[in-house]
């Protein structure tokens, strides 16, 4: 099929063609700003639930150190204040069901860090809280696309 160079249907396609361009652009253009928001958000979110669990588990670490070993210094209620609190910060970053449960570890350390050492229930309570808080971590690394 040949298409005249002068006249008006020559004109249509050239229009058409340039219209059809700049939609594909745009579409192209925004699906690739979108992508890149999700990999964004998907790169933060990676590494700091990586770090919390890293976290999860320091933070258990010491629970252990200090009811089962009896060690005060590695079992320091202080150094675990810490790692609740980082924990928390850090859950922010992360999805809202995370950041309720680590609200929720911090709440039950606020209530048993004193008798973590000497009473196994207040340690076994905290430790459920860090279970609670691992398991929701691991299911959001899961859902990440």
């Amino acid at each position: 099929m040949k298409i005249s160079i002068s006249g008006t249907e020559t004109i249509n396609v050239f229009q058409l063609t340039a219209v059809f361009s700049m939609l594909f652009a745009l579409v192209g253009f925004s699906y690739n700003v979108w992508r890149m928001e999700i990999t964004e958000y998907n790169n933060n979110v990676r590494s700091a639930s990586f770090e919390l669990l890293l976290q999860l588990s320091e933070l258990e670490s010491i629970i252990y150190a200090a009811h089962y070993d009896q060690d005060i210094i590695q079992g320091s209620p202080r150094k675990g204040w810490i790692k609740v609190n980082l924990i928390a910060d850090l859950s922010v970053v992360t999805e809202p069901d995370i950041q309720t449960a680590a609200e929720a570890l911090k709440a039950n350390w606020q209530l048993n860090w004193e008798s973590v050492a000497s009473d196994e229930n207040s340690a076994m309570q905290v430790v459920a809280k860090i279970d609670d808080t691992r398991l929701k971590v691991r299911q959001l690394l899961v859902s990440l696309n």
